[in-house]
């Protein structure tokens, strides 16, 4: 399963989604992009600071604009913000429905898993029955708030997106977990 990751820019949180994926599903395939992407445009250099500080680098990184193309061959989609949710809704209609932000697909997963609503024998089915039950059990997962868009801040906002998309692959991770 491709699972692509989607902020605005594709420099901070999407690339940083793409890199670290394979740590957490060395099964799944990684790619990102920006509803904005510059194209061929570097990763942040605090974006890269902290994945390197992790052991993965990112000096081949190089940004792109989502494309319907790119949005319908994915199998998953996770961005950051709920404007970028609905502008991939607007770009590629028929993936909307593949479409989450990551922290809620996070606990959408622990839900699922809870409730006994996850099946299949490889992640790829676990993630897809998740996906299958989005809507039924959208209402029953609290709102989640936008990981914050660290582009121009400090780099405590950095390691704040950082934090919250490691914490949320981990769950994810663990809880397609057989």
């Amino acid at each position: 399963m491709k699972v692509v990751f989607v902020c605005t820019g594709n420099v901070c949180r999407s690339p940083m989604g793409e890199l670290l994926l394979p740590h957490y599903m060395p099964d799944l395939e990684a790619d990102s992009a920006g509803t904005r992407g510059l194209d061929a445009h570097e990763i942040a250099p605090n974006s890269a600071k902290l994945l390197a500080a992790h052991g993965i680098d990112a000096k081949q990184f190089r940004s792109k604009r989502i494309t319907p193309q790119l949005a319908n061959s994915s199998g998953l989609i996770l961005c950051f913000e709920h404007e970028q949710r609905k502008e991939i809704a607007v770009i590629a209609p028929t993936a909307a429905c593949r479409t989450f932000l990551i922290n809620d697909f996070a606990n959408m997963c622990a839900y699922c898993k809870e409730q006994g609503y996850m099946d299949g024998d490889t992640r790829e089915e676990r993630l897809e029955s998740v996906i299958d039950n989005a809507s039924m059990i959208r209402p029953m997962i609290p709102d989640t708030a936008n990981i914050e868009d660290p582009m121009g801040k400090d780099y405590a906002v950095y390691e704040r997106s950082y934090q919250e998309i490691c914490k949320a692959l981990q769950t994810i991770a663990d809880t397609t977990t057989r």
